[in-house]
């Protein structure tokens, strides 16, 4: 151990609007003991997620708000530095929700144990965890993608949208990103995209139009707002939305719905939400295939890797303003 302090952010009330480092205590504690059946983990990389902003209000969800005074929930991988619990040695590298911090204690059985040899640790927080396995149940289990379908992908550049486009061309279906900037754009094209939507620079609803004569198919939203509704008014007959997540309403203090649903009446289509938590249970099998097409060439991974556990409030706010490309992850300590 390289240290006997364990510096963490730990929510200090509830933000209004678009978070603030003030919304945050930077705090320094004793580095924790594990009880029995507990490892010691130290955190290497932190994910950071669009979800965290939705953990921190009050009110139902699908999970608990986090706590205040609590340590902010994320998901992290580290390296284990004291182990008791004989399934889990020290030296090994694991997966959980560990919290942004740089030392965190937890139950072994609710770690993953993860290969760096296999792929680089930061890519277990992204393509091969959460992000990668709401991309494949959310596309694969609510999508329901046939090959030749046109599936639309929102916030395509992002660390969900990159993985969904790609599954949906291994599928074979046509597919159309939706991002944000000229550098984005060329990203997903890049990745094997048919076609990409600058939504700051072009008219979306002309440019769905375009690319999708036939209409959508298959809408997968990460955003909401108004690219939603826009994509309301291109709908295919029987077309499937899955409502992954709405980014551009959660800084919001009044949030709008879709102005077009309609639309789904009209075509009868569906809008489903998707938790990628209802799907624990397969995961492995995700990882595995997933594992695959990475192998194969098939499926490309990116992560914006952003240096320093004291940075975390302001790199947050990079994903609220649209400022990654590829999966956003907090690196805390060298490998």
């Amino acid at each position: 151990m390289t240290s006997t302090t364990n510096h963490q952010f730990k929510l200090a009330k509830r933000p209004v609007g678009m978070v603030q480092r003030s919304d945050f205590d930077y705090t320094e504690s004793p580095v924790p003991v594990p009880g029995d059946g507990e490892v010691l983990v130290k955190i290497l990389y932190i994910s950071l997620d669009p979800a965290m902003r939705g953990w921190m209000n009050e009110g139902k969800s699908y999970i608990p708000p986090v706590g205040i005074g609590e340590v902010m929930r994320a998901g992290a991988v580290g390296r284990v530095i004291a182990s008791n619990d004989p399934a889990v040695a020290v030296g090994e590298h694991v997966l959980g929700i560990l919290g942004v911090q740089e030392y965190a204690v937890a139950k072994a059985k609710g770690l993953t144990k993860v290969d760096p040899k296999l792929v680089p640790l930061p890519v277990y927080l992204g393509t091969l965890g959460m992000p990668g396995m709401t991309a494949y149940f959310g596309l694969l289990e609510v999508g329901k993608p046939k090959a030749g379908d046109t599936v639309v992908v929102s916030g395509a550049a992002g660390a969900v949208g990159q993985v969904v486009g790609q599954i949906a061309k291994i599928k074979g279906c046509r597919v159309v990103g939706i991002a944000g900037g000229k550098d984005k754009c060329d990203y997903v094209r890049s990745i094997g995209f048919d076609a990409a939507i600058d939504y700051k620079h072009e008219d979306v609803k002309a440019a769905l139009r375009q690319h999708c004569p036939k209409g959508v198919d298959v809408y997968f939203d990460n955003v909401g707002g108004e690219i939603l509704d826009a994509v309301l008014t291109q709908l295919a007959m029987h077309a499937r939305i899955v409502i992954c997540g709405a980014i551009s309403q959660y800084n919001e203090t009044q949030i709008t719905g879709p102005r077009n649903y309609v639309s789904l009446l009209v075509h009868r289509a569906s809008m489903t939400g998707m938790v990628v938590f209802d799907y624990a249970s397969r995961y492995g099998e995700a990882a595995r295939e997933m594992a695959g097409w990475m192998a194969s060439g098939q499926l490309k991974t990116r992560e914006d890797i952003v240096e320093g556990l004291e940075t975390f409030p302001e790199t947050l706010l990079k994903l609220f303003k649209g400022e990654n490309t590829g999966k956003l992850v907090l690196k805390v300590a060298d490998a």
